[in-house]
Protein backbone atom coordinates (compact mmCIF):
# COMPACT_ATOMS: atom_id res chain seq x y z
CA UNK A 1 0.00 0.00 0.00
CA UNK A 2 1.58 3.03 -0.89
CA UNK A 3 1.54 5.75 2.34
CA UNK A 4 1.70 9.49 2.51
CA UNK A 5 5.12 11.16 2.27
CA UNK A 6 6.56 8.29 1.24
CA UNK A 7 8.05 7.65 -1.99
CA UNK A 8 5.68 6.51 -4.69
CA UNK A 9 6.59 3.95 -7.19
CA UNK A 10 8.68 4.96 -10.14
CA UNK A 11 6.80 5.66 -13.27
CA UNK A 12 8.14 5.48 -16.88
CA UNK A 13 6.17 4.77 -19.91
CA UNK A 14 5.98 6.03 -23.52
CA UNK A 15 3.60 9.34 -24.58
CA UNK A 16 1.03 9.06 -27.69
CA UNK A 17 2.98 11.46 -30.37
CA UNK A 18 6.20 10.19 -28.94
CA UNK A 19 8.46 10.97 -25.85
CA UNK A 20 8.55 9.16 -22.90
CA UNK A 21 6.57 10.36 -19.46
CA UNK A 22 9.53 9.90 -16.69
CA UNK A 23 7.55 10.52 -13.09
CA UNK A 24 11.36 10.77 -11.79
CA UNK A 25 11.99 13.61 -14.49
CA UNK A 26 9.10 15.35 -13.96
CA UNK A 27 9.68 19.45 -13.51
CA UNK A 28 6.11 20.72 -11.77
CA UNK A 29 7.05 23.26 -9.18
CA UNK A 30 4.26 21.51 -6.89
CA UNK A 31 4.27 17.98 -8.58
CA UNK A 32 2.37 15.98 -10.74
CA UNK A 33 -1.33 14.62 -11.09
CA UNK A 34 -1.42 10.66 -12.69
CA UNK A 35 -4.99 10.27 -13.56
CA UNK A 36 -4.66 6.12 -14.34
CA UNK A 37 -7.80 5.41 -16.60
CA UNK A 38 -9.14 1.89 -17.44
CA UNK A 39 -8.57 2.18 -21.36
CA UNK A 40 -10.09 3.11 -24.73
CA UNK A 41 -13.18 0.97 -24.05
CA UNK A 42 -14.58 3.12 -21.10
CA UNK A 43 -16.80 5.68 -21.97
CA UNK A 44 -16.67 7.07 -18.39
CA UNK A 45 -13.21 7.52 -19.09
CA UNK A 46 -13.36 9.37 -22.25
CA UNK A 47 -15.53 11.93 -20.21
CA UNK A 48 -13.52 12.23 -17.21
CA UNK A 49 -10.35 12.88 -19.69
CA UNK A 50 -11.89 15.67 -21.49
CA UNK A 51 -12.32 17.09 -17.67
CA UNK A 52 -9.13 16.90 -16.86
CA UNK A 53 -7.84 18.67 -20.76
CA UNK A 54 -9.80 21.30 -20.06
CA UNK A 55 -8.57 21.75 -16.70
CA UNK A 56 -4.62 20.98 -17.43
CA UNK A 57 -4.05 24.59 -17.67
CA UNK A 58 -5.43 25.59 -14.00
CA UNK A 59 -3.42 22.80 -12.85
CA UNK A 60 -0.39 24.24 -14.65
CA UNK A 61 -1.06 27.69 -13.57
CA UNK A 62 -0.56 26.22 -9.75
CA UNK A 63 2.57 24.77 -10.67
CA UNK A 64 1.51 21.52 -11.69
CA UNK A 65 2.11 18.56 -14.51
CA UNK A 66 -1.12 16.37 -15.59
CA UNK A 67 -0.46 13.15 -17.49
CA UNK A 68 -2.83 10.05 -18.50
CA UNK A 69 -2.52 6.43 -17.97
CA UNK A 70 -3.69 3.37 -19.13
CA UNK A 71 -2.35 -0.04 -20.17
CA UNK A 72 -3.72 0.31 -23.42
CA UNK A 73 -1.25 -0.16 -26.53
CA UNK A 74 -0.75 2.56 -28.60
CA UNK A 75 -3.24 2.26 -30.85
CA UNK A 76 -5.99 2.51 -28.06
CA UNK A 77 -4.21 5.11 -26.35
CA UNK A 78 -3.51 7.44 -29.84
CA UNK A 79 -7.74 6.73 -30.25
CA UNK A 80 -8.08 7.76 -27.05
CA UNK A 81 -6.55 10.85 -27.81
CA UNK A 82 -8.51 11.22 -30.93
CA UNK A 83 -11.76 10.67 -28.88
CA UNK A 84 -11.59 13.48 -26.35
CA UNK A 85 -10.43 15.72 -29.30
CA UNK A 86 -6.97 16.84 -27.45
CA UNK A 87 -3.68 17.36 -29.10
CA UNK A 88 -1.50 18.27 -25.86
CA UNK A 89 -2.79 16.32 -23.19
CA UNK A 90 -0.22 13.74 -22.63
CA UNK A 91 -1.42 10.43 -22.39
CA UNK A 92 1.25 7.52 -21.72
CA UNK A 93 0.17 4.15 -22.43
CA UNK A 94 1.57 0.01 -21.90
CA UNK A 95 1.69 0.22 -18.07
CA UNK A 96 2.17 -3.04 -17.15
CA UNK A 97 0.00 -4.14 -15.21
CA UNK A 98 2.67 -5.49 -12.06
CA UNK A 99 3.32 -2.03 -12.27
CA UNK A 100 -0.55 -1.22 -11.47
CA UNK A 101 -0.39 -3.40 -8.55
CA UNK A 102 2.59 -1.98 -7.38
CA UNK A 103 0.78 1.97 -7.47
CA UNK A 104 -2.41 0.00 -5.90
CA UNK A 105 -5.25 -0.25 -8.69
CA UNK A 106 -7.46 -2.91 -8.70
CA UNK A 107 -7.08 -5.69 -12.23
CA UNK A 108 -10.34 -5.94 -14.20
CA UNK A 109 -11.02 -9.07 -16.35
CA UNK A 110 -12.61 -8.37 -19.52
CA UNK A 111 -16.35 -8.86 -19.51
CA UNK A 112 -16.51 -8.13 -23.46
CA UNK A 113 -17.89 -5.57 -25.22
CA UNK A 114 -18.91 -2.23 -23.53
CA UNK A 115 -21.64 -0.39 -24.10
CA UNK A 116 -19.65 1.44 -26.95
CA UNK A 117 -18.38 -1.75 -28.51
CA UNK A 118 -15.31 -1.20 -27.49
CA UNK A 119 -14.37 -4.66 -26.59
CA UNK A 120 -12.49 -4.73 -23.56
CA UNK A 121 -8.85 -5.87 -22.75
CA UNK A 122 -8.37 -9.48 -21.28
CA UNK A 123 -7.03 -7.76 -18.18
CA UNK A 124 -6.84 -3.90 -17.11
CA UNK A 125 -6.26 -2.07 -14.46
CA UNK A 126 -9.38 0.07 -12.89
CA UNK A 127 -9.26 3.55 -12.28
CA UNK A 128 -6.96 5.76 -10.03
CA UNK A 129 -5.86 9.60 -9.31
CA UNK A 130 -2.72 10.30 -7.80
CA UNK A 131 -0.66 13.50 -6.49
CA UNK A 132 2.84 12.96 -6.42
CA UNK A 133 5.20 15.83 -4.78
CA UNK A 134 8.31 17.33 -6.76
CA UNK A 135 10.78 14.66 -4.32
CA UNK A 136 8.22 12.07 -5.92
CA UNK A 137 6.07 11.33 -2.40
CA UNK A 138 2.57 10.64 -2.38
CA UNK A 139 0.50 13.90 -1.72
CA UNK A 140 -2.96 12.54 -2.65
CA UNK A 141 -4.74 9.29 -3.27
CA UNK A 142 -8.03 8.03 -5.12
CA UNK A 143 -8.38 4.87 -6.30
CA UNK A 144 -11.32 3.27 -7.64
CA UNK A 145 -13.03 -0.43 -7.91
CA UNK A 146 -15.11 0.77 -10.94
CA UNK A 147 -15.43 3.10 -13.34
CA UNK A 148 -18.39 5.13 -11.30
CA UNK A 149 -17.69 8.25 -8.74
CA UNK A 150 -14.24 9.27 -9.55
CA UNK A 151 -12.78 12.76 -8.22
CA UNK A 152 -14.00 16.16 -9.52
CA UNK A 153 -11.46 17.77 -10.99
CA UNK A 154 -12.36 21.12 -10.42
CA UNK A 155 -13.13 19.75 -6.31
CA UNK A 156 -9.04 18.86 -6.66
CA UNK A 157 -8.36 22.66 -8.06
CA UNK A 158 -9.88 23.92 -5.07
CA UNK A 159 -8.26 21.28 -2.58
CA UNK A 160 -4.86 22.37 -4.11
CA UNK A 161 -5.74 26.33 -3.85
CA UNK A 162 -6.52 25.58 0.26
CA UNK A 163 -3.22 23.63 0.32
CA UNK A 164 -1.37 26.27 -0.97
CA UNK A 165 -2.42 29.05 0.88
CA UNK A 166 -1.95 26.79 4.27
CA UNK A 167 1.06 25.32 3.57
CA UNK A 168 -1.32 21.80 4.58
CA UNK A 169 0.84 18.40 4.17
CA UNK A 170 -0.51 15.25 2.66
CA UNK A 171 -2.38 13.20 5.53
CA UNK A 172 -2.38 9.38 5.77
CA UNK A 173 0.44 9.14 6.63
CA UNK A 174 0.58 7.37 10.08
CA UNK A 175 1.95 3.92 10.16
CA UNK A 176 1.67 2.74 13.63
CA UNK A 177 0.00 0.78 15.89
CA UNK A 178 -4.28 1.69 16.51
Amino acid sequence: MLTPRQKTPGLTLPLVGGGTFDLSAETGERGTIICFYRGLHCPICANYLKELDALKADFAERGVNVVAVSSDIAERAEAMQEKIESTDLRIAYDLPLSVAKDWGLFISTSRGKTSIGIEEPALFSEPGLFMVTPEQTLYYASVQTMPFSRPHFKELLGALDFAIANDYPARGEYTGAV
